[in-house]
């Protein structure tokens, strides 16, 4: 599958941060004015694919845009995802962290209902507190 990030050259001209391994762009549908993407520069589909490296230069781009998204766009808060995989909503087969600057009364959505954000509308009961001792068990037996 071809890659839009390492392809098109209109990318590189949204530039906002470079590291070694990794680099930072604007978004071309931005949920608020500010919406930024960091990849690392190796083309990777999934965050486990990264090196420690390629890791910790993500997160220090993370810190160093949302300290100009502060000043730039007057950022109060942000929002961080990434969609891991085909079947979660990735749409580019190249990790990128979004990082989509908030502010009071801003286009973006204030009620975080997390079944909906997670493509799952409606509402569930709470589960049983059992059942969550059960799977919380099956999780520990594999770490």
């Amino acid at each position: 599958m071809k890659c839009a990030f390492c392809e098109l050259p209109e990318i590189k001209e949204r530039q906002v941060a470079e590291s070694e391994c990794a680099w930072a762009f604007l978004g071309n549908m931005p949920i608020t004015p500010g919406h930024t993407l960091v990849c690392p520069k190796r083309c990777l589909p999934r965050y486990e694919d990264l090196s420690l490296e390629e890791k910790e230069e993500v997160e220090l781009l993370r810190q160093k845009v949302c300290t100009a998204l502060r000043k730039a766009v007057g950022a109060e808060g942000f929002n961080f995802a990434w969609n891991d995989g085909e079947g979660c909503g990735q749409s580019e087969p190249h990790y990128h962290l979004h990082i989509i600057p908030r502010t009071k009364n801003d286009a973006g959505i204030y009620e975080y209902e997390p079944r909906q954000f997670l493509y799952r509308p409606g509402t569930r009961a709470t589960t049983p507190e059992q059942e969550l001792q059960d799977v919380a068990k099956l999780v520990r037996a594999e770490l």
